[in-house]
């Protein structure tokens, strides 16, 4: 059975996506900052049938991230896809910000995703396969100055996306984002169609991988 990680768990895309990969016989395991709410979201798959966990982790902390990897690795053997989904969505404007929350902000938003896309990397290139998925939006394109810290993180989940595309593909990687245009409601069509735009990444065959796919509504 293919193991699918998603690391920021919501209720939202996260959960979205996790149901539309169970829905296709991979072992779902969903992890959050509390672990309550991310094992009542794999119960939610349990319920229907599917293969599901819930873990904690700390996007924000780096040997967090990498020890729930190493876990997964360890007792479900290679992560087959990865989702980073968190985020910090602190409404605050450049002047209302300190810069240590700013700190904190895109250690979740941007520097989870790469310690994240590092750790899983490694096994993946060795096996040459494996797919890396990171929930990007809109405001990477659109920056809003009400929410500086995710506009930043956004654009840099999208660079990341976008940078590390090519040289992650040579070793057998597809890296990939989804940039979300629009606000998108938990068991809504909406985050539906991001959990199935995220699966048409996956399904992508090699020769035509793509970096990036949008939902606008």
């Amino acid at each position: 059975m293919k193991t699918f990680l998603s690391i920021g768990s919501g209720p939202g895309n996260g959960f979205a996506t996790a149901l539309r990969f169970a829905r296709e016989g991979f072992h779902v395991t969903l992890s959050g900052r509390n672990p309550a709410k991310a094992q009542e979201l794999a119960e939610r798959l349990t319920a229907q049938g599917y293969a599901a966990e819930g873990r904690a982790v700390d996007a924000a902390d780096p040997e967090n991230v990498r020890a729930l990897i190493a876990s997964v690795q360890s007792t479900r053997g290679p992560i087959d896809v990865l989702h980073y989904n968190s985020a910090s969505l602190r409404r605050a404007t450049l002047a209302e910000q300190p810069w240590n929350t700013f700190d904190e902000d895109l250690a979740v938003n941007v520097g989870g995703a790469l310690i994240a896309a590092q750790a899983v990397a490694t096994q993946m290139s060795e096996r040459r396969t494996g797919t890396i998925l990171l929930t990007g939006g809109g405001y990477s394109l659109k920056p809003n100055p009400q929410f500086i810290s995710l506009s930043i993180g956004k654009a840099g989940i999208r660079a990341l996306a976008l940078g590390m595309f090519e040289s992650l593909k040579e070793q057998g990687i597809h890296i990939a984002t989804v940039t979300i245009e629009v606000a998108v409601r938990p068991d809504s069509p909406g985050s539906e169609a991001v959990g199935e735009l995220f699966w048409q990444l996956y399904s992508q065959p090699a020769g035509r991988w793509t970096a990036e796919l949008k939902y606008s509504g």
